[in-house]
């Protein structure tokens, strides 16, 4: 697989075929499986071979197929799918970290990850919480005995950009895991190896997926994280990824490149074109040259993403009334799909923290997040600027 670009990769990689031959990934809804002896049992709890499974919690064939074509287009060794993005972060974290660690992240993150930092803090792990745009803050906290910095390589819902590179720099002087959630940047955009990333987190559910059907996650990584430290947590715990939502997953794989390539290049059409807007005061895009990290956009991922943040002008009433106003985007807190989907993440997403820490986050009441779908740029760019008139 390894000569294989990442289109083909993406339809092909991993597969298993039964005695039938079946063209399309086979779903295997089972629990348990069958042993031949007493014996064949002892030797499989022992050890068990790369076609040899023991109980869905532990793996399935179909969520196999899954976890082995992720890897190959993320260029690592292994991956483990969970149930779900959220059960992948805290698999990815909790799995290596114990009473009297310590874990620096950066502040900005989705607000579901803030709250398991939240709680590996009430179970004895120190969290310090930095600017992951500013390297000088990584170096002043990272220290000798960090175990892991925790980042997204494009924030939700600001989209700041992390230095991964710079950051994985840090971490390794001191022997820390870099522990990546890359949803924002996709599979198709990810360079988080090559940056210096050790284990690289998704949430299935966004662009994987890509047409809002199912839960999901993976985990990936070194064989020996994904097998030794994550696989002992995640199948003791119960995070299991269901097989037919490996299969979906399986199918959303083999038009991600085409769907996200095109998510982006409307993506950053539509951020050129309302830049500068009457009634929005910032139009936030990596893609565009003035954001702030723009440079490091393009060198980690060469495109700008699928998500564009508005502020819109005149806080929570106006941006309310936006949403109101849009017909053919809609509103939920989801993201990557194919239906175009926007949210308001002060009152959703992020509702939870109070109103200090969403100001030092940059989320006002004006700001939305506007996931790019794959329909028609010039129907997206009108229903836009119909719904900002109505502001």
């Amino acid at each position: 697989m390894s000569k294989w670009k990442t289109r083909t990769n993406l339809v092909h990689a991993g597969a298993r075929r039964s005695q039938y031959g079946e063209m399309s990934e086979a779903i295997f809804l089972t629990q348990g499986f069958v042993y031949g002896s007493a014996e064949e049992a002892e030797a499989r709890f022992i050890e068990s071979g790369p076609d040899e499974f023991i109980y869905a919690r532990y793996g399935n064939p179909t969520v196999r197929m899954f976890e082995e074509r992720i890897a190959a287009i993320e260029g690592t060794e292994d991956a483990f799918a969970t149930a779900s993005g959220m059960a992948a972060v805290n698999g990815a974290l909790t799995s290596m970290l114990k009473a009297g660690d310590h874990v620096v992240a950066a502040r900005a993150l989705f607000g579901s990850c803030l709250y398991i930092l939240d709680i590996l803090g009430r179970f004895g792990v120190e969290v310090t919480l930095v600017d992951g745009t500013d390297l000088t803050q990584w170096q002043g906290a990272v220290r000798a005995g960090t175990r892991a910095v925790f980042l997204e390589s494009v924030s939700n819902p600001t989209l700041e950009v992390i230095d991964v590179k710079g950051v994985a720099e840090i971490a390794h002087r001191v022997g820390a895991t870099v522990i990546v959630d890359n949803v924002f940047a996709t599979p198709t955009f990810s360079k988080a190896v090559e940056m210096g990333a050790d284990v690289i987190v998704y949430s299935a559910t966004k662009h994987i997926d890509g047409s809002g059907r199912c839960l999901g996650g993976v985990v990936c990584g070194t064989k020996q994280f994904i097998r030794k430290v994550l696989e002992p947590y995640l199948k003791h715990t119960g995070a299991a990824l269901s097989p037919f939502n490996a299969w979906v997953m399986l199918k959303g794989l083999e038009t991600l490149d085409l769907r996200v390539r095109a998510q982006a290049e409307s993506a950053l059409t539509i951020a050129t074109e309302l830049e500068g807007h009457p009634k929005l005061s910032r139009v936030i895009f990596p893609g565009l040259p003035g954001h702030a990290q723009h440079r490091i956009a393009m060198e980690q991922m060469g495109a700008g993403g699928t998500v564009v943040t508005l502020e819109i002008a005149g806080g929570q009433a106006a941006a309310f009334r936006f949403l109101n106003a849009l017909e053919i985007v809609k509103i939920s807190n989801n993201l990557g799909d194919a239906k175009s989907i926007i949210t308001h993440p002060a009152t959703t997403t992020h509702q939870r923290l109070p109103p200090e820490q969403k100001a030092q986050l940059g989320i006002t009441p004006g700001l939305v997040r506007f996931s790019v779908g794959i329909e028609d740029v010039g129907d997206l760019l009108a229903d836009l600027k119909t719904a900002l008139a109505a502001v």
